[in-house]
């Protein structure tokens, strides 16, 4: 076991991110969005769905446990039995920004560039034939 290592198992990774998660569930209170409704603008406050991130998670771990940067990029491969669990992580984290964004509780633009998703547009080209008449058939 490498002396950096804060968890032991990949389980106690697992752990810090489940509790992750239910530590960003009492985050919305933080981020409250006002909208002034109907004819009369009432006031209605909505708390807004916090999306899940690495650079989070890693913060998260950094303040509770300490720094998991390796964990995640496992350059001398003193984290390989990590390797599933991060991937799983990574995962998560990709298809909660994406289903978000599809969904509209975060910006589709952002979580396109988050994860790397481009709308590719390709453009034929066509040749264009001149025909001229000079009105003598």
């Amino acid at each position: 076991m490498h002396s950096t290592r804060i968890f032991k198992e990949d389980k106690d990774l697992l752990k810090a991110w489940n509790e992750y998660k239910e530590n960003l569930s009492q985050e919305p209170n933080k981020w409250i969005k006002i909208q002034y409704v109907g004819k009369e603008g009432k006031r209605v406050t909505d708390s807004q769905k916090v999306p899940y991130t690495l650079e989070g998670f890693k913060r998260f771990c950094r303040i509770n446990y300490g720094d998991i940067t390796e964990y995640f990029l496992n350059r001398e491969g003193y984290y390989d039995e990590f390797t599933t669990i991060c991937r799983i992580i990574k995962e998560e984290i990709r298809e909660d920004q994406i289903i978000g964004g599809l969904l509209g509780f975060y910006n589709p633009s952002i979580t396109q560039r988050l994860n790397g998703l481009t709308e590719k547009i390709q453009q034929e080209k066509t040749n264009v034939v001149k025909f001229e008449f000079d009105g003598n058939d």
